[in-house]
């Protein structure tokens, strides 16, 4: 039964399958397969270059499964929706709103649900984007193979693939499952995606020892890799999780999934205010009781003072923050695929960072060309599309030596590239090497065409990595030539010693620059089967992966913010070091090598990873180990990338950081970020913008937490000290009144403070460590005391108010009710003005206003004009009047609730001169 539904979803999905499976043994051997021959590999699977017969291709695809990744989905939307309520605030709201409800509170009930239910909403939109990674891992699984079956070349769907496929590729083919290789001519792969090698690597049929690190496994073609060059025959392996690319897929699953400190910090404080909360509104309950309050009324006050004392709009305040500063970023080129990432950029310490495509710009460059008759050149600018000159003794100049001329004319005639496009959008087609001989050429004032036209080809003699050399035969005026280009060590033994000896003294410079060397040389005649006979030297060609121009500014500026920056790479350890020492990405450490990596104990990779900045030949495994060592070391990780390899440690990372151009989707899907223009400038932006952000919702904390208190310290002083006269209590303010100064100062007072401007040396300091409490010394005092100040102006006002009209509170009679309505409407404007002014010195916590410029944040001004338009319409609206229980005020009173609003200019401006002045 369960073999023929097997076999029903393969022929649907056009994967030739008939007959059954004959046992389930595993005929692949333990040992690696890079270090096996080709012929172990196919008597290891019983199979031979003939391919497979349809009978045992149905048999092992019931075996070992379909080629396919294991894909997992992401939380479906009911639990997305209730994620959004696991916060105790929400819990004391809720609890609140069901209080005020059941005891026919309906304004006071209906409100509290509204901000309950506005939050979820907005959270429920943002994260509803999970568990995409694995699925783009899979797209790369996508593209028909082409197979041997029955004898018979086929196209297949990759799922169909199976162990002992014989399997076709050619230039620009995808590789669809880990293929032991059989035969190749010329063939080359580009693995930067899973290995970081920033250059396409050869593959034959050679096995590699068993202890060869995956950048070095030649006899192996990779899933998910391309062929830049070449073409050849490979045997189907692994297929599915058991390739190189489906356990990369697993490392996915097996990172964490780590909270943002901005997510912890709130949970925290949320936890914090809700149980003390919790604790003090019990407590009131009890001394209303105690008091005469009847059942209703002591309920009703402990709900007020809960919900008074609630920053109800604090989960609304962190998402507008985060939204401003996810379309600031935006605008940076920082693309935010989840909201907390903005805020811990800001709080990151260290980067690491991959080398190819984000340091660099994944494109080879000739920075030195030398020749023995004609000395040495510097090539400036880099890339295909810049412009640029070579350089001798400092001055720029065309190339008129004769020697360097051959040399140039060599390097473009013994090519196989092109080059296409123009501008920033011009790129080579064929081997990466071939494309930076060409530029070099126009560079020193060649033209390739005319350069190829003038010297017509008569044959050509491929690279091959056994030979470790390419030859082209040309005509020429002085008769037929051979020009041959190569590795250096095989060349320069078939030259005289007179050019040898110079040659090496260069080679040995290049290669402590972490330069990649070619040389090339020529040969009379036009025979390309005489091998390395009668050599000439016509010189050496230097080229790098170059550095991006910008890079070296943005790498100091976080190290002048305080963030680290390392680099994780592939490449080859001379190269990443070179690398580094270019940027300024030095440590304490010489560079780490992935088995070095792999050979230490967990406490000491985190003492070497701490003091170590350039990590190579590293496998997605180490990087994942890395990122975990660090981050137990107290750490908050931003870790960049592009490729397949870099996904498990992007996903571990505090904040994850793709590269929106070159990134493959599986980076893209792990991250948190994607940098739409692959500069690592822009994540020291992004790092600013973070800062910002933190810096902004610390504002808005510092602004709402005090009023809160100050909003929960009135009913709290009004049930402990005011009279309960004929059963009925006296309050300064109403639970609605509460509820409506709690809404309209969120609104309109607290959001603005998302908008605002950075702070001065915003990037001078150091980053905030996650240990830090979201809620600073200076906010805790300020809270204290700005609270108090705000409770004992609206009681004292309220009680003025009482005493002007010749009413007391002390009688056995309740006082006249219009009296208590303009005393308390008096109490609650004067409570809204106090957080007009408290908003004003709230922009910079510790400095003057002026500091950041009174007008840099105009949303400030537009909300303080729509709170006293709204509470105009509280004050003076006849409906607003019958449902908030409020009276008119006139001139004098609108003046001393101005004035007492004000007393919090002058007290705040003290504290910040005395912090000032004792540091």
């Amino acid at each position: 039964m369960i073999e023929s539904q097997v076999a029903d979803h393969y022929k649907d999905r056009g994967v030739p399958v008939a007959g059954t499976a004959s046992g389930t043994d595993d005929l692949r051997p333990a040992g690696p397969w890079h270090a096996r021959s080709a012929g172990e590999a196919l008597d290891a699977l019983s199979a031979g270059r003939e391919g497979l017969r349809a009978v045992d291709v149905q048999q092992r695809l019931l075996r070992y499964g379909p080629n396919e990744l294991d894909r997992q989905r992401g939380p479906s939307w009911p639990v997305v929706l209730v994620r959004q309520f696991r916060s105790p605030l929400i819990y004391a709201l809720g609890i609140s709103a069901a209080v005020a409800l059941a005891l026919s509170e309906i304004a006071d009930g209906v409100v509290v649900l509204v901000v309950v239910l506005g939050n979820a909403a907005v959270g429920f939109v943002q994260e509803y984007r999970a568990g995409k990674a694995i699925q783009a891992l899979a797209q790369l699984l996508s593209e028909p193979a082409r197979t041997r079956r029955d004898g018979v070349w086929t196209q297949v769907p990759p799922e169909g693939l199976v162990p002992g496929d014989v399997v076709e590729v050619a230039p620009g083919d995808r590789v669809m499952a880990d293929l032991r290789v059989l035969d190749g001519q010329g063939l080359r792969a580009d693995e930067s995606a899973l290995t970081g090698e920033s250059v396409p690597v050869d593959k034959t049929s050679l096995p590699v020892p068993v202890d060869a690190e995956l950048a070095d496994r030649s006899s192996v073609l990779h899933a998910g890799t391309l062929v830049s060059a070449g073409g050849g025959q490979g045997l189907v392996v692994e297929t599915g999780n058991r390739t190189e690319l489906g356990r990369i897929s697993g490392l996915l699953n097996s990172a964490d999934d780590t909270q943002t400190p901005l997510t912890r910090s709130i949970a925290r404080l949320g936890m914090t205010i809700t149980r003390v909360l919790g604790v003090v509104a019990l407590i009131l309950f009890g001394i209303g009781l105690a008091r005469g309050y009847p059942v209703v009324d002591a309920t009703l006050a402990a709900v007020t003072f809960a919900v008074g004392a609630i920053p109800e709009g604090l989960p609304a305040i962190v998402t507008i923050a985060l939204a401003v500063g996810v379309r600031r970023m935006a605008r940076r080129n920082a693309i935010v695929r989840e909201l907390p990432a903005v805020e811990t950029l800001g709080s990151t310490s260290v980067v690491c960072t991959d080398k190819t495509g984000t340091l660099t710009r994944n494109e080879m460059t000739v920075r030195r060309a030398w020749s023995p008759g004609g000395g040495e050149l510097e090539f400036e600018g880099i890339g295909y599309a810049a412009e640029g000159r070579v350089s001798r003794d400092g001055r720029s100049v065309p190339v008129v030596n004769e020697p360097l001329v051959r040399l140039l004319e060599a390097a473009v005639l013994a090519n196989e590239g092109r080059l296409v496009g123009q501008g920033e959008d011009r790129q080579v087609l064929g081997d990466p090497t071939d494309g930076a001989l060409l530029v070099a050429a126009e560079r020193g004032g060649l033209v390739p065409a005319e350069t190829i036209r003038a010297w017509p080809r008569r044959g050509l003699l491929p690279f091959d990595s056994g030979r470790q050399y390419m030859a082209s035969a040309h005509d020429s005026v002085s008769g037929p030539v051979v020009y041959l280009k190569g590795a250096p060590e095989v060349l320069l033994e078939h030259v005289s010693a007179q050019e040898s000896a110079p040659a090496y003294l260069m080679l040995d410079r290049y290669t402590d620059l972490g330069l990649r060397v070619l040389a090339v040389a020529r040969r009379d005649g036009d025979d390309l089967a005489a091998g390395l006979t009668g050599l000439r030297l016509l010189g050496l060609v230097a080229m790098v992966d170059p550095p991006r121009t910008e890079v070296i500014e943005a790498i100091d500026a976080c190290h002048t913010a305080g963030v680290a920056v390392k680099m994780i790479t592939g490449d080859h350890p001379a190269t990443a070091a070179a690398i580094g020492r270019e940027l300024g990405i030095v440590g304490t450490s010489p560079p780490l090598t992935g088995p070095a990596i792999a050979a230490l104990a967990d406490e000491e990779l985190r003492t070497l990873a701490g003091s170590t900045a350039v990590f190579a030949r590293v496998s997605p495994e180490h990087k994942l180990r890395l990122v975990k060592a660090m981050q137990a070391d107290g750490a908050v990780i931003a870790m960049t990338g592009d490729g397949v390899n870099d996904a498990p440690a992007l996903r571990q990372a505090d904040i994850g950081v793709a590269m929106g151009k070159a990134g493959t989707a599986a980076a893209k899907e792990a991250a948190d970020i994607v940098l739409g223009d692959d500069n690592f400038a822009t994540i020291r932006a992004a790092i600013e913008e973070g800062r910002r952000v933190y810096d902004n919702l610390v504002k808005a904390l510092a602004f709402a937490l005090p009023t809160n208190v100050g909003e929960g310290l009135v009913v709290l002083v009004a049930v402990l000290t005011f009279p309960v006269i004929g059963g009925q209590p006296i309050l300064p303010v109403e639970p609605v009144q509460v509820l409506w100064i709690n809404l309209v100062a969120t609104v309109s007072l607290a959001l603005p403070l998302a908008f605002e401007a950075k702070e001065p040396g915003l990037m001078n300091r150091p980053p905030r460590s996650p240990r830090d409490p979201l809620l600073s010394r200076l906010v805790v005092a300020r809270t204290i005391y700005i609270g108090i100040l705000m409770s004992a102006i609206a009681v004292v006002l309220f009680l003025t108010a009482v005493d002007r009209a010749g009413e007391t509170l002390t009688g056995r009679t309740p006082p006249d009710p219009a009296v208590i309505a303009e005393a308390q409407t008096l109490a609650v404007t004067a409570l809204a003005l106090f957080q007009v002014f408290y908003l004003l010195t709230c922009r910079t916590l510790k400095e003057p206003v002026r500091s950041v410029g009174w007008w840099s944040n105009p949303y400030v001004f537009v909300g303080i004009a729509a709170l006293l338009v709204l509470q105009a319409g509280f004050v003076y609206l006849p409906f607003m009047q019958d449902l908030f229980q409020t009276a008119p005020l006139d001139a004098a009173q609108l003046a001393l609730a101005i004035l007492a609003g004000a007393l919090v200019v002058p007290v705040v401006a003290v504290e910040k001169l005395v912090r000032r002045r004792h540091g």
